[in-house]
């Protein structure tokens, strides 16, 4: 198998983690396409276990689809994480680690989407793509550009109880879930 296929194979299955054809008649090709090709960078160095994540989703992958890790290792690896590995491996952990719920099912897709809607480009699909408007919002986020409650980065909350842009994304995340919570707590 060559570089090229085994990347195009992972590609491919990130974007089933939480794009469900039989559903969703939008696609969102272009968009993943530009958060995968631009790389994870931070501000913050706890953020880096963030982009640990994101590689690590490289081996989830060859696992699962039954691939020897030497060869994840010297096809995939080999490269820093991409937002795009980074806000599903996020997604995931959230879903996995913290709000898995059987009765409920899955919301790993739900975490994942969440997070591009903050962004600001969660309804950017296909025939709707603005490379223009993507490329900002990667950057806004990146920079920690966006305003201190967290929109225009990866969580939106009402009452943040620190300027988001300052927190790193784990604590960013587990306000944003607190806050969840509480809103559907009854």
């Amino acid at each position: 198998m060559t570089k090229s296929e085994l990347n195009d194979q992972y590609f491919d299955w990130l974007y089933q983690l939480v794009v469900d054809s039989r559903y969703s008649k939008q696609t969102y090709i272009n968009l993943f396409e530009r958060l995968y090709q631009t790389e994870f960078t931070y501000l913050i160095p706890m953020d880096g276990n963030r982009a640990e994540d994101g590689v690590e989703l490289r081996y989830r992958f060859g696992h699962e689809q039954g691939y020897p890790e030497a060869m994840v290792a010297s096809l995939l690896d080999d490269r820093p994480c991409s937002v795009l590995e980074m806000i599903m491996a996020l997604a995931s952990r959230m879903e996995s680690q913290i709000m898995s719920d059987p009765d409920i099912g899955d919301r790993t897709g739900q975490w994942f989407w969440t997070m591009l809607t903050s962004l600001g480009i969660g309804s950017m699909n296909d025939s709707r793509f603005d490379s223009n408007w993507v490329d900002y919002a990667i950057r806004r986020f990146l920079n920690r550009d966006y305003y201190p409650n967290g929109e225009g980065g990866l969580f939106t909350i009402s009452n943040p109880p620190r300027d988001m842009r300052n927190v790193e994304i784990w604590y960013q995340m587990n306000y944003y879930l607190h806050e969840f919570m509480n809103e559907r707590s009854f």
